[in-house]
C-alpha cells in the first residue's frame, strides 16, 4: 500500500487515506505495540477531526486509554507524549503537503519515532490482514489541554529577546495557535500573517520551502523594516528564516547559525546535518570545535541516530531542527528561540551573521516527476562513474569543485535534486547537465 512510507503514513484524502483506514491503523498500532496509554493529536486539516475520531475508535477497540490533546503542532504533540509519560502517540497530519493530503506520524515512549523498518511495515501488514480481535473491555478517552505548559517549556530555551521586530507567516497552520501565544509572552514585536487556522490553505500552501509561498512574508519584512521573518509549515515543525533584506535563508545555513550558538557553550559535541546540506555546514562545525555527522534524510532516521550517539543538535535542509534537550525531537519553536536569542544578543542583521557562511552556489531543491526513479538513479550513477559516489540516501556524486545528491522522495511521487558548486557558472553548467539525465 503506497500510503505506508519510510517514516510515516501519508496519502490523499479520501482516495488513499480515509476513516476506514484510520480505524484499522488505530487497531494495528495498538495490537503491535500494546500501549496502556497513548496520546493522540491532530492538525487543522479539514479531514483531521474525522480521521482522529476513527483512529481513536480503533485504539479504544483494543482496550487502550487515549489522551486526546486535540489541535496541536507536531512539536507540541511530542512534548505531550513526554509530559504525560505515555507509552506511544499518533499525530494526525500531513505536515507540509497540499490540502488534499493527510496522514499519521507514529511514536513510541519518549516520542521515539516509528519508521517503516521498526513498525510501519508491521502496521501495514496488520491493516491488510484486517483480522483484529477487540479487547474484552473497551478503552477510554480523556481530553488534555497542554498549551500553557508547552509555551512555558519553549520559553525556557529563550534568552531576553525583547526589542526585536519580526514577521511570522503561519500559513493558516498550527503556528497560528502555538507560536502566536509564545511570542506574545516574550514581548517580541510580532506581525502575524495568515494566523487563522484553516486547513483549506486559502492564501498559499503551508510549505515554506516552495519559494512561491513566502512572497507575502518577504514583502512584509521589507515593508515593516523588520529584523527577520519566519515561515512555518502546516503542523509547525518546519521553519524558514528570511533576513532583514527579505531574502530567504537556506535550512542548511540556519543549521550552521544554530550550531555556532550551541557550540559556543558545548565544545566537542556532535552536530548532525543531512546529506543535502552545503559543504559550509561541516566546515563551520569543525571550525567551531564541533564534530560534524552526516545523515540520510528523514526525521525518524535522524532522531534514532541522535539517540544512538547522544548528538546535541541536528538540522535538515528542509527546515527541521532537532535538539537533544527536546527529547531528541524536532521543534521549529525552539529553533525560533535560538535564532531570536542570537539576534537579541549580538544585535547584528541576519544578512551579516550569515555572510561568512554562504560561500558556495546552490541550485536549491528541484523536484522532477519521473516514470522510473531507479532507472534514473542508475543512469546518473553510470554517467558519473569517475566521481566519489555514496549511497546513504539515493546517489551522492562528489567532485572537488561541485557535487550533487539525487534521491527519491519519501512523501511525494518525485525525485529530488540538490546541486552545489564553487562558482555560479559551474553550478549552472552542471545543473543543466544533470537535469538532462533526469527523464
Amino acid at each position: 500500500m503506497t500510503i505506508f512510507k519510510a517514516y510515516d503514513i501519508r496519502g490523499k484524502y479520501p482516495d488513499e487515506v480515509d476513516e476506514r483506514i484510520a480505524d484499522k491503523i488505530g487497531k494495528a498500532f495498538a495490537a503491535l505495540f500494546k500501549p496502556r496509554v497513548i496520546v493522540v493529536g491532530s492538525d487543522m486539516r479539514l479531514s483531521s477531526d474525522s480521521l482522529s475520531e476513527s483512529l481513536i475508535n480503533g485504539l479504544k477497540n483494543q482496550g487502550v486509554k487515549v489522551v486526546n490533546v486535540g489541535l496541536v503542532s507536531t512539536p507540541m504533540f511530542y512534548y505531550a507524549v513526554n509530559k504525560l509519560s505515555a507509552d506511544a502517540g499518533v499525530m494526525v497530519t500531513a505536515s507540509h503537503n497540499p490540502k488534499e493530503y493527510n496522514g499519521f506520524k507514529l511514536v513510541k515512549k519518549g516520542a521515539e519515532p516509528v519508521n517503516y523498518d521498526n513498525g510501519i511495515m508491521q502496521v501495514e501488514k496488520l491493516v491488510q490482514e484486517n483480522n483484529f480481535k477487540g479487547a474484552k473491555k473497551a478503552g477510554t478517552v480523556t481530553d488534555a489541554d497542554l498549551l500553557d505548559d508547552y509555551v512555558k517549556y519553549v520559553e525556557s530555551f529563550a534568552d531576553n529577546v525583547k526589542g526585536l521586530k519580526i514577521v511570522v507567516d503561519c500559513g493558516n497552520g498550527m503556528a497560528g495557535k502555538t507560536i502566536k501565544k509564545l511570542l506574545s509572552n516574550l514581548g517580541v514585536d510580532s506581525v502575524f500573517l495568515f494566523d487563522e487556522l484553516d486547513g483549506s490553505f486559502p492564501n498559499h500552501d503551508a510549505n515554506p520551502f516552495d519559494e512561491r509561498n513566502t512572497k507575502f512574508l518577504q514583502k512584509k519584512v521589507l515593508e515593516l523594516k523588520s529584523d527577520a521573518g519566519f515561515a512555518f509549515d502546516g503542523d509547525a515543525d518546519r521553519l524558514l528564516l528570511v533576513d532583514e533584506k527579505g531574502e530567504r535563508v537556506g535550512g542548511d545555513t540556519t543549521t550552521a547559525v544554530i550550531a555556532r550558538k550551541i557550540l559556543a557553550n558545548h565544545k566537542g559535541e556532535k552536530i548532525l546535518f543531512d546529506l543535502r546540506s552545503s559543504k559550509c555546514v561541516p566546515e563551520i562545525i569543525k571550525n567551531d570545535n564541533g564534530v560534524p555527522v552526516i545523515s540520510r534524510v528523514g526525521h525518524s532516521f535522524i532522531k534514532q541516530r541522535m539517540r544512538d550517539e547522544n548528538i546535541i543538535f541536528a538540522g535538515e535542509l528542509s527546515g527541521h531542527y532537532y535538539f537533544r534537550d527536546n527529547f531528541y525531537c524536532d521543534s521549529a519553536a525552539i529553533a525560533l528561540m535560538f535564532i531570536l536569542s542570537l539576534l537579541a544578543k549580538i544585535r547584528k542583521p541576519v544578512s551579516e551573521i550569515i555572510k561568512g557562511i554562504n560561500k558556495y552556489y546552490q541550485s536549491g531543491e528541484i523536484n522532477k516527476e519521473v516514470h522510473d526513479t531507479r532507472a534514473v538513479l542508475k543512469r546518473v550513477e553510470e554517467h558519473y562513474s569517475d566521481a566519489k559516489i555514496s549511497r546513504i540516501d539515493g546517489v551522492t556524486v562528489e567532485y572537488p569543485e561541485w557535487w550533487f545528491n539525487l534521491r527519491e522522495s519519501n512523501t511525494e511521487p518525485v525525485i529530488r535534486l540538490n546541486l552545489e558548486a564553487d562558482t555560479k557558472g559551474l553550478m549552472n553548467k552542471k545543473l543543466k547537465e544533470v537535469l538532462g539525465l533526469i527523464y
